[in-house]
């Protein structure tokens, strides 16, 4: 049975290279009628079908197993996280679903997901079996973890081989200053240097929590609060403005993007480099081979990635979460084990060109690639959780909204200074929650 759900894996990861209940809503079941789940699983692949195909064939293998119907639905990113905090307020939702790890601390604190304590944890193989960094994005430090990792993500620099062998540049930049300077040879005759998503508040956060650990800005307090506006933090946001504002190695149209056009552009010979995660897969749903990109870890201001200053990526990925209420209890548990099994853990992560966050997993040879050794070794060395606090959604969405605004002002060619940025933040840091 492995070996064929294997094959089928293997033509759905080639179709992407080609190409509600009560909160609960798991019946008690009976002998005749298995008991059934809820399942909302984030769009991972270059499609809500493409999930479907991957997803289905596990699922079906989990009910052979266990009797259990699991009862799919995959969700937009753009409707995940409204479609959560419904889900928490209005107790109508899913049994099980899948949160981007860095909402973790933020659902906690609804009070709706079920805490994985010793005992649960337990129920899964126990919390060694989980890489340290991708438990560390898995709710407030000192509290029991609001989710379980399922995917494992980081941030590397990609680039376009063909690009660099036409400019004469012969390997990718390591740090700040040279990405500049090799940005500048780059853009020219309507090609550009590095794209980003100007428009995407989720990205906007990624990059400039990762420019403020390297500026010695952390966005909150040791005490939780907001800290938008230290010196640190005005000059991560205006170093990351800069690359169209002032550097103007990005295309101001990149001021608009907000889904993948960024990756679009770059295999259409358009942009030359991007900062993204593990992005493999929608490299090659837009045509292009492993042999056109090449990958290297993201820049830092100076020597090699590593801790403190040298941080080069947020530890990226999608965790698992439980609805505390939920009727079947064991079979949501038994669902998660199976999900995070060495065997599924292989597989699915494969799918889609993420990195296993169990460790007897990413051990496997699959995982050895250049590109993903690139992704292992910066979740193992140099990355780290965004803040673990309540607030975390709200900060993705105010600052990630004024670095938005920041981006209209580049393209427009408005000034980019350190008092516009730092208004903006302050505009932002108005809009948290008082303390």
């Amino acid at each position: 049975m492995r070996r064929i759900r294997a094959a089928v894996t293997g033509a759905v990861t080639l179709s992407l290279v080609l190409t509600a209940a009560g909160c609960g809503g798991g019946t008690s079941g009976s002998d005749t009628q298995p008991k059934t789940l809820t399942y909302w699983a984030s769009n991972q692949g270059s499609s809500i079908e493409v999930d479907k195909k991957v997803l289905q064939p596990e699922l079906d293998q989990f009910e052979r197993e266990t009797g259990i119907k699991v009862k799919l639905e995959v969700v937009p990113w753009s409707d995940l996280l409204n479609r959560i905090l419904t889900a928490t307020t209005s107790g109508q939702g899913p049994d099980v679903l899948n949160i981007g790890n860095t909402w973790s601390a933020s659902l906690q604190s609804t009070g709706a997901l079920l805490p994985w304590d010793a005992k649960n944890l337990e129920k899964i193989g126990g919390r060694d079996r989980f890489v340290e960094s991708a438990l560390g994005s898995t709710g407030v430090p000192g509290q029991d973890p609001a989710a379980v990792p399922l995917y494992s993500m980081a941030y590397a620099l990609y680039y376009n081989k063909k690009m660099f062998k036409d400019a004469g540049i012969e390997k990718p930049p390591a740090t700040w200053d040279e990405l500049a300077a090799t940005g500048k040879r780059l853009s020219r005759d309507g090609k550009w240097g590095i794209g980003v998503e100007g428009s995407n508040l989720s990205n906007n956060i990624h990059q400039v929590f990762v420019l403020g650990k390297q500026h010695g800005a952390d966005f909150f307090t040791a005490d939780g609060k907001a800290d938008f506006t230290s010196a640190g933090a005005v000059a991560a946001v205006k170093q990351y403005v800069d690359l169209m504002a002032t550097h103007k190695i990005v295309a101001p149209g990149n001021a608009e993007y907000s889904q993948n056009q960024s990756l679009s552009d770059f295999a259409k010979d358009k942009t030359a480099m991007v900062l993204w995660q593990t992005p493999s897969q929608a490299f090659a749903s837009q045509g292009m081979s492993e042999e056109e990109w090449g990958v290297a870890p993201a820049p830092v201001p100076s020597g090699k990635p590593g801790q403190g200053t040298s941080v080069n990526s947020m530890v990226a990925g999608i965790n698992m979460a439980v609805f505390k209420n939920t009727k079947n209890i064991d079979g949501a548990l038994k669902f998660v084990k199976f999900m995070t099994s060495d065997e599924e853990q292989k597989l699915l992560n494969q799918a889609y060109g993420s990195v296993p966050p169990v460790k007897t997993a990413q051990q496997d040879h699959a995982f050895a690639t250049p590109s993903l050794k690139v992704i292992r070794d910066t979740l193992a060395t140099s990355a780290t959780a965004l803040p673990q606090v309540p607030e975390e959604s709200q900060y993705e969405t105010v600052v990630g909204a004024a670095v938005k605004a920041l981006f209209a002002d580049a393209a427009a060619g408005r000034p980019v200074t350190e008092e516009s940025v730092k208004a903006a933040l302050e505009e932002a840091q108005q809009q948290m929650p008082k303390k």
